[in-house]
């Protein structure tokens, strides 16, 4: 029998506080997204006045992250690619993007779930989605056998 490792809530509400806590001392108006290695929502936290277009973009910035197991701004720099460069239609699936802001969570070499970001410059986003996975994977470190 195969281990899957796997985040939880109680990861997600450990990353959810430290990026509340940062927003909140710099004001800025941000959603963020963790998902489980499906993409699909575990938390979402989501900034007052952040824009209501910035819940799916954080959303598909995080499954992005989950379902390709690559940083969301990774697709998005090879599909623009002179030499590589394709349509991102060609994915098939809607929620796929290429913004950047979407990070997978590993642990042990697998993907155990993603962050999403979105409502800032995408460098913005992109630091806020790595300072929720250093987050949760120093908690796994800490905590796991």
């Amino acid at each position: 029998m195969r281990k899957i490792a796997a985040i939880d809530h109680d990861d997600a509400w450990v990353a959810l506080k430290i990026v509340r806590e940062t927003v909140k001392t710099n004001d800025k108006k941000l959603v963020f997204v963790i998902v489980d290695s499906h993409g699909e929502i575990l938390s979402l936290y989501r900034h007052a006045d952040a824009m209501l277009s910035s819940v799916t973009l954080a959303t598909n910035k995080a499954y992005t992250a989950a379902r390709l197991r690559r940083p969301s701004s990774a697709l998005g720099q090879k599909s623009r690619s002179a030499d590589e460069g394709f349509d991102i239609a060609s994915f098939g699936d809607a929620r796929v993007t290429a913004f950047g802001g979407g990070l997978p969570i590993l642990y042990d070499g697998m993907v155990i779930g993603a962050v999403g970001v979105s409502g800032l410059p995408e460098a913005e986003d992109i630091e806020i989605a790595q300072l929720a996975v250093d987050t949760i994977e120093a908690r796994w470190r800490t905590t796991q056998p």
